[in-house]
């Protein structure tokens, strides 16, 4: 039971099952306070609500130099609060499920080992592994900003290999599956053609409307690069803009006829690729892949499929370029074996 030396303090069993006390002042909303009763974390939580002061995010678990020390630090600082608001709830998942395992650790104990250790429990999800191993290099990074300690542990720990290629790209018949399926007029063939037309992300396919065509083409400033691109409009887009009115926001809408959120654009396209009887794996982001590829396939180079996709590097569409390239070699090698012995196979 709670002692009396904590006034306004009672206790509850939570979902799973374990003692938890919350700070509970008639007139007031209840705070849930944690860590062990009378502990670091408890007692900062419980000055916090007794003086009736809002606690920072982090604050009721900061020790000074500890994990949870730093990422309190890094919240409040120009490189987290500058961020777009989708890329900062990216981060914080990633920092919450850090700190949740190390968040009473040092700073300054940590080491290139630790951090190894750290990537190498996550080996079975090497995507994961791979933003938790760069989220630690930010945090470290700021840590030496900070003064907390000498040197980033994580500089130099390579990143997990793996054969995965990310999101999965579109084949052609996989496209043709979608659009027998979802016929023109349909806002799920809209979504289609406006993410294999135009090769963009998400978060720009949300924002895309009539105030974006203009000389025949789709023109935008990419939220996430920041690069300006004009994709002309293809005659399967076309098509499907021209069913449109005129007086909608955004191409793509809601059965309301409000904008979608990037997630929840996300969530419903993958509702209709699951109705088409096509794979889970397929998803808009494999749209935005396929639309480089067929570029690739088209005999663009690099630079010209960025002029489309935006894409600030080119290492991702090289292996566009690369594997078409090699697709052609194969193709004008089984004519040239055709040509040479096929009419022998035939006597």
């Amino acid at each position: 039971m709670p002692r009396k030396d904590f006034p306004f303090v009672q206790r509850f069993i939570d979902r799973h099952g374990r003692l938890r006390f919350y700070f509970r002042k008639p007139g007031h909303k209840r705070i849930v306070l944690p860590g062990p009763y009378g502990g670091a974390e408890f007692l900062a939580a419980y000055q916090a609500a007794s003086e009736g002061a809002p606690l920072e995010v982090g604050a009721a678990r900061t020790i000074p130099g500890t994990m949870n020390d730093l990422i309190v630090r890094f919240y409040k600082s120009p490189g987290f609060t500058s961020l777009r608001a989708s890329t900062a709830r990216v981060y914080r998942n990633i920092i919450e499920r850090f700190r949740n395992e190390h968040g009473h650790k040092s700073v300054a104990g940590m080491q290139a080992r630790h951090v190894r250790a750290i990537v190498a429990a996550k080996a079975s999800t090497p995507d994961a592994a791979n933003r938790l191993l760069g989220m630690i290099s930010l945090l470290m990074d700021h840590a030496v900003a900070e003064g907390m300690r000498p040197d980033n542990p994580a500089f130099g720990i390579k990143r997990l290999r793996h054969k995965s290629d990310g999101f999965v790209t579109w084949r052609e018949e996989d496209i043709s599956a979608f659009r027998a399926h979802w016929p023109l007029g349909s806002r799920e063939r809209l979504a289609l053609e406006l993410a294999l037309g135009t090769g963009q992300r998400r978060g720009d396919l949300v924002r895309l409307g009539w105030q974006n065509l203009g000389s025949g083409a789709i023109n935008l400033k990419q939220m996430k690069t920041g690069a300006v691109v004009a994709v002309p409009v293809v005659p399967e887009l076309r098509a499907a803009l021209d069913l449109l009115s005129r007086d909608r926001l955004t191409f793509i809408a809601t059965s309301t006829g409000a904008p979608y959120t990037p997630a929840g654009l996300g969530n419903w396209f993958r509702e209709a690729v699951r109705a088409a009887g096509l794979s889970d794996e397929l998803s808009l982001h494999g749209l935005r892949k396929a639309a480089a590829r067929r570029l690739a396939e088209a005999g663009c180079t690099t630079h010209e499929i960025a002029s489309v996709t935006g894409h600030s590097t080119l290492s991702e569409i090289e292996r566009y370029t690369r594997a078409a390239e090699k697709a052609g070699l194969a193709r004008t090698a089984s004519a040239k074996v055709i040509r040479a012995f096929g009419r022998k196979g035939e006597e």
